[in-house]
């Protein structure tokens, strides 16, 4: 496939393709809205109040694996969404795997702000595992208040950028205020050009792009905490 104009957002190369369907029988989408789905936020919802992104970050991690997204759907039918990811033929290089360092812990506490509850638990069950101190934060307000009652405990804070109210940016920001040499690592699922275009990131900050394994997190925050 993907030797067909038709599909909009075909951005692989024809070959074979691995296909996952996911059906509902919900209201349906009709025309106007089933062609605006993958903006960055859909219709007029601002940055950071947390709806309007859930497609559009599934869009650009299948983008980033060079697969797409098919959307078909009838308003009071329901929608379908086909997802297409490219099949890999050749074996995987058993050097390349073992060529990975295991990954580095430490005793450093570290404060983790996520909106979404399940990755947060996520992130902190994997750093507890290393030996790491956890402080969870809910959102960037969260944290500028947790931050500041143990600003003297924290040696990192693990920031995701588009987060509702407060996002991780302008956390940071008032963060900095209260102690200026504070380390920070920022997680998107976004693509850069995306936070550029939304003005939530600058140059020099160190950035994670979701999803990322356990083992690249943990060694990014070794990186940022020994630099």
């Amino acid at each position: 496939i993907c030797n067909d104009l038709s599909r909009p957002h075909c951005v692989g190369k024809p070959g074979k393709y691995a296909l996952v369907s996911v059906k509902d029988t919900g209201t349906g989408m009709d025309e106007e809205t089933r062609e605006k789905i993958f903006e960055l936020f859909l219709g007029a919802r601002e940055i950071g109040n947390g709806i309007g992104l859930g497609l559009s970050i599934a869009n650009e991690i299948i983008r980033q694996h060079n697969g797409f997204i098919d959307v078909s759907s009838e308003h009071g039918k329901g929608t379908t969404i086909d997802i297409y990811l490219p099949l890999v033929e050749q074996a995987v290089e058993e050097e390349a795997v073992a060529s990975v360092g295991e990954p580095i812990g430490g005793t450093e506490t570290i404060l983790v702000a996520e909106d979404q509850a399940n990755v947060r638990k996520s992130i902190k069950t994997v750093l507890e595992e290393f030996g790491y101190g956890v402080i969870e934060a809910v959102d960037g307000k969260d944290a500028l208040e947790k931050f500041s009652r143990n600003r003297d405990r924290v040696q990192l804070v693990l920031l995701d950028v588009v987060m509702p109210g407060k996002n991780g940016k302008q956390a940071f920001a008032e963060i900095k205020k209260i102690r200026p040499d504070t380390k920070a690592l920022f997680l998107s699922g976004y693509s850069l050009d995306d936070l550029h275009e939304k003005g939530i990131y600058e140059e020099g900050i160190k950035l994670l792009q979701k999803p990322v394994s356990p083992q690249d997190l943990l060694r990014k925050i070794r990186e940022v905490l020994v630099s």
